[in-house]
């Protein structure tokens, strides 16, 4: 009798919040219920409802979606639970999510969930709002519906309400609702997926949690990994799928993620299309991969020419590499073979080939051992949403063609004085102009007198006496700069000389010319100054200042051999050659070269895949000397790769250290990925240790170390 009191008291509470709604709805259910024909059809219907697991003869649909308690009667015959039921339809067909809200609490405190009709109904509202408040409410009701009871929500609502989420750039909230439904083995269907991410990854913690998200599904199933592996066709969801989260890792410059995505399409089998490729380009660039990058070039030359411009990344990235490794030749032959290959398309037509698979190593060119990854270079989606080509200054594309930028063509000027190498410079021009554009023949015209701008009037003569022999001369414009140039600097040996030159090659000068009679040299340096005058103007030109420009910011020799030992490293780690791996690093510290982020990530992922987190952890006191001095080592990627390894290895001292770092920099920490790598290693490690039954100080401070880090991931 007490326990039916109060719950009469705590119903009777419930409707004082608001008695005019409540008689309404009230009178409306008692001229129902008198309704004997309505009241028999409710039952059938009820009654008439099953779901999964249900057998013939169950209990009513009230009995098994709410409370297992009767519906208590009000003072007027008409039980509070249709009460409730009836004033949330109402407020939800007048859209007042308000009034909505504080019946669905009212109704689930007293007889648990609503019929699944209405579930759906208020989610879809709070779905549809724009208000950030509404649409938090909807995801903590999903939490706790597939806690609680899973079978009233549909895949489509959950994805529904993921996919608001995401639109509304709340991808923590987002990503909570997909990792909640990949635990019970259901996820959107993969085009839902990929709007759900499309938005996700607009932000750099959309970013993270996307990256995170697509290991977390396609990494921890063996049976998709089967499936894809023998696929000869390219599966352009999936392959839209992990473009969106590269082309996020390139933007955000998350090059270490990005390169662990590219690993997992050549894990799973998902195939690459001409976008992966130039944005697979940016991120080997980013990591200084020059080595991975050239494996795809052979398969690339062969592609038709309509689909040349959506390669201009992968040009650019390859040329940059070829500079920061300072090897110029490399630079050359590839800057020969974007005209010649441009070439010999418009000559012999655009014959296109079929879109077969290739396949492309993955730390080893012995396609034996190792990852492959399967790329249709001839592939191009209809319906990517994405921007190749946003960060060319190198490689530019130009009246239908790529061609080389004023900025590369004064790197290459620049390299080849250095080495005194201008015969070979002469060659690439020469070679260039015979392509038979006009750019091409300006290219040359241009450095000549850029040459002659920075004063190297010694190199432009070398140049024009060059293409002279090799029966490319220019024109006479270009012999008449270089001869006002040495007249004004008093270089008149020269200029007699150059002017003997002319007239035995048989170039017609103007009769009017003062070079042509016997002056003084007052006369000829007076003219000389007024020839100059029009090539001050080209001083001032694109080439000339991206020459100055690049002299200014040229890398030296520690920063190219940088490069190189970086690259050696990543080889020696991916071969499971550890010690020389280590040897190429310890010479790093001697010639006095700061390791990079990229440095340290190959060591990392080798001892990683090796499981030697004790050496993780020797690095880990480099790192931290570094870091002092080199403000760049303090990459978000770095930490969480560092954090993982720890985990993994039960360094929780260490794992404190580096949460500490990361909150002190700002930076985004997944705490969802790290609780799950946790029991995944040391699920039941410490739960029944009290610190009192430490042995020593050491044990204690371990044990206060996974206490403290259960309870930031919520496990306790």
């Amino acid at each position: 009798m007490a326990c039916s009191l109060r719950k009469v008291i705590t119903v009777c509470s419930i409707f004082r919040k608001n008695y005019y709604s409540v008689v309404i709805v009230a009178s409306n259910a008692i001229r129902l219920t008198c309704n004997s024909t309505y009241g028999s059809h409710y039952l059938r219907t009820e009654s008439s409802i099953s779901f999964e697991n249900n057998k013939p003869g169950s209990e009513l649909f009230s009995r098994q979606f709410c409370s297992s308690r009767e519906p208590e009667k009000l003072s007027w015959g008409v039980s509070s639970n249709i009460v409730l039921l009836g004033k949330l339809e109402s407020s939800l067909r007048n859209h007042n999510l308000e009034e909505a809200w504080e019946t669905y609490k009212d109704f689930k405190r007293l007889y648990g969930f609503p019929k699944p009709s209405l579930l759906d109904r208020l989610l879809t509202e709070f779905s549809y709002s724009s208000d950030s408040r509404w649409l938090k409410k909807a995801c903590n009701m999903v939490e706790s519906i597939l806690k609680e009871k899973r079978v009233l929500l549909r895949t489509e609502l959950m994805t529904k309400v993921c996919l608001s989420l995401a639109r509304a750039q709340m991808p923590v909230r987002a990503s909570s609702i997909l990792r909640l439904m990949l635990e019970k083995r259901i996820l959107p269907p993969i085009d839902m997926l990929g709007m759900i991410i499309f938005h996700m990854v607009k932000s750099d913690t959309g970013m993270i949690l996307s990256s995170n998200i697509l290991i977390e599904i396609y990494g921890s199933s063996q049976q998709l990994t089967t499936k894809k592996s023998t696929c000869t066709e390219l599966n352009k969801h999936d392959t839209l799928l992990f473009n969106l989260v590269l082309d996020a890792c390139a933007r955000f410059r998350s090059s270490s993620k990005g390169h662990q995505i590219i690993e997992l399409m050549a894990q799973v089998g998902v195939g690459a299309d001409a976008y992966t490729i130039s944005i697979i380009s940016l991120i080997h660039e980013m990591n200084g991969m020059r080595d991975e990058l050239k494996k795809f070039k052979k398969h690339i030359d062969q592609v038709s020419a309509r689909l040349v411009p959506n390669y201009q990344q992968f040009y650019e990235s390859l040329l940059s590499l070829h500079f920061k490794f300072n090897d110029i030749d490399a630079a050359s032959e590839l800057v020969q073979d974007i005209y010649r290959f441009q070439v010999s398309h418009h000559e012999h037509g655009d014959e296109t080939q079929p879109p077969k698979p290739c396949l492309v190593a993955i730390g080893s060119d012995n396609l034996r051992m190792g990852l492959k990854l399967r790329i249709f270079p001839h592939s191009l989606s209809r319906e990517s949403v994405f921007n190749v080509g946003r960060n060319q200054v190198l490689v530019i594309y130009k009246n239908g063609r790529l061609v080389l930028s004023n900025r590369s063509l004064a790197r290459l000027i620049i390299r080849y004085k250095r080495g005194g190498r201008i015969n070979e410079l002469s060659k690439l021009l020469c070679s260039i102009q015979k392509k038979g554009s006009v750019e091409s023949s300006r290219m040359c015209a241009d450095v000549v007198a850029a040459c002659i701008c920075m004063g190297w009037l010694e190199t432009a003569h070398d140049i024009l006496d060059d293409l002279d022999s090799e029966g490319s001369p220019l024109d006479t414009s270009s012999y008449m700069s270089l001869l006002t140039a040495y007249c004004n600097t008093n270089k008149l040996r020269e200029a007699e000389a150059l002017l003997k030159q002319l007239r035995k090659s048989g170039v017609i000068i103007n009769a009017s010319d003062p070079l042509l009679a016997p002056v003084s040299m007052c006369e000829l340096e007076n003219e000389s100054k007024n020839k100059l005058k029009e090539l001050g103007s080209m001083a001032k030109g694109e080439l000339t200042y991206h020459i100055v420009e690049q002299m200014r910011v040229e890398e030296n020799e520690a920063s190219f051999m940088m490069h190189e030992l970086n690259s050696s490293i990543y080889f020696f780690m991916k071969a499971h050659m550890v010690e020389d791996a280590v040897r190429a690093y310890r010479k790093m510290q001697v010639m006095k070269i700061h390791p990079t982020v990229s440095t340290l990530m190959n060591l990392l992922n080798g001892y990683s895949s090796l499981g030697m987190y004790r050496e993780i952890t020797i690095l880990w006191g480099d790192i931290k000397r570094n870091m002092d001095s080199r403000k760049k080592l303090n990459t978000r990627d770095l930490y969480e790769f560092l954090l993982l390894n720890f985990l993994r290895g039960g360094y929780f001292h260490r794992v404190i250290e580096v949460i500490g770092l990361m909150k002190e920099n700002g930076m985004f920490l997944d705490k969802w990925m790290y609780r799950h790598e946790f029991l995944k290693y040391h699920k039941g490690l410490y739960l029944r240790i009290k610190v009192s039954d430490a042995k020593n100080d050491g044990q204690i401070q371990r044990i206060e170390h996974v206490r403290h880090f259960r309870k930031w991931v919520g496990l306790d």
